[in-house]
This record gives C-alpha cells, structure tokens and sequence, in this order.
C-alpha cells in the first residue's frame, strides 16, 4: 500500500482534512473528491457500524483522498476491523500514557512489531503487496485530549510507531475544568505549546481539530495535520445560509 497522506506529513508539508459522521458513502463520496487530503470517519462519536464504515471507505475509491477513521477506543480488536476493512490509519483517541501509545502501536503492526492479526480483508483485495507494506505506510495518530496526555507528550511521542499526536480542544478544555476552548486562557494555549515543541523534538507531526475561525491561527502556530469543521457543520451552515436568504432574515445560531 501507499499512504499519501503520511507522505506528505514526512515531508512537512500542511494537511487538511474534516471529519465525518453521517453514515452513508454519498458523503465520503462527494467530500473526497473536493480537495481534502484526507477524511475521518467517527467511530468514536458518531453512530457508524463497521459495515457502514466499509461502504463509505469504498465510495472514496479512485480520490487521492485518504481515509483515516477514528475507532471507538484503543482496542486491539476494533483498530484491527477498521485497518482490514481499508482505513490508511487510526486517530486513537485518549492515548494518556506512554503505555498506552505502545499498546496502540501493537495494535496497527503486523509481527514482529505488533500483534496485528492476519486476515485484512479488504485492504488487501487490490493490493498483493499490502500484508509487506502495511507496518510502515499505516498512519498511527494519537489523540491528545486532556492534561495528563500533555504532561506525558515527550513520553508517548517517544514511541516508535507514533507518527503523529493530534489535540482535541473539546476535550482538553473540559480536562481543565471548563467547556469550550479559552484561547486567552494562558494555562490552556501553554499545553498546546507544550504539544508542539516535543512534536519538534521527536520529529513528529501534530495537529488539531479547528474550526474555520482558527484554522490559520493553528497553521500559523505550527500544527500541521489539521481538521477543519465537520460534515454536520457544513450540512448545518449551508442549510442556514440557504434558509437565511430565502426568509431574509439571520437565523439563531
């Protein structure tokens, strides 16, 4: 296999992507083929079985958009399902510990690095070079989303097979106490700092979930694997851009 996305992070390059939670292929369908780099499918928050999964992974065939999915937790069982169905790699969600990062690790590498079971399926169903291939070209992100993780960055971006850490302001925001990112809250932008310098260090890429008001502010700090947005927000927004103009009225946001 070949993951594009993984290679432009190695290059250093900046990388778009946005999540997604409707289940159905018409929607990874059409969003891959408008520019993204890549697409989460939520495994974590959203309602979507692996079948479903499967199908809206096989809508992206023939994008150079990569599919990436976000499993439930960081379980053996369920990363080895969604990496056979075709995902190109997993955003792990609440990696706290440098422990649990090497779990995570175990979880996406076939033997000797790993304890991947051997039967991938679709992944490798156009791919007779996957089973070679699939230790060093799957993505392994780990998601940073609350004060302990940041307190143990150096140690989990030590790792080897952590490609990248990506911060859930949502949930960090609550893991200090209150709900909502504070972008003046000194304490709260310090552990993004703190996130990016060790990514500096280990060589490793980091990046965020942003909206459209501060996805250049998170560019611009440095993080480079970025999400923007959602497609319920955007199902959202232009549905209310739509019904604003019709009624000639701003809706209630």
């Amino acid at each position: 296999m070949k993951n594009l996305l993984k290679e432009k992070l190695q290059k250093g390059q900046v990388v778009i992507g946005t999540f997604v939670g409707f289940g159905h292929p018409d929607v990874t369908e059409r969003l891959s083929r408008l520019g993204f780099d890549f697409l989460i499918l939520d495994g974590e928050h959203a309602p979507l079985g692996f079948e479903t999964m499967q199908q809206m992974l096989q809508a992206m065939n023939g994008s150079n958009c990569t599919p990436i999915v976000r499993p439930q937790w960081n379980d053996m069982v369920i990363i080895k399902r969604v990496l056979d169905i075709g995902a190109h790699g997993v955003l792990i969600p609440w990696v706290n510990t440098k422990e649990e990062a090497e779990y995570a690790v175990r979880a996406c590498k076939y033997p000797p690095e790993g304890l991947r079971g051997c039967a991938p399926r679709r992944a490798a169903l156009f791919d007779p070079d996957y089973i070679e291939t699939a230790n060093d070209e799957i993505l392994v992100v780990v998601q940073i989303e609350t004060r302990k993780a940041v307190g143990n960055i150096d140690g989990i971006l030590s790792v080897k097979g952590i490609d990248a850490c990506f911060i859930g302001p949502l949930d960090l925001s609550l893991s200090f106490g209150f709900y909502g990112p504070q972008w003046d809250n000194p304490q709260y932008i310090e552990a993004f700092d703190k996130v990016l310098v060790a990514a500096k260090n280990w060589g490793k890429p980091a990046g965020m979930a942003t909206s459209q008001e501060i996805i250049q502010w998170a560019i611009e700090k440095g993080f480079t694997l970025n999400t923007v947005g959602g497609a319920d927000d955007f199902l959202m927004q232009g549905a209310r851009i739509a019904l604003e103009k019709a009624q000639g009225t701003p809706q209630v946001k």
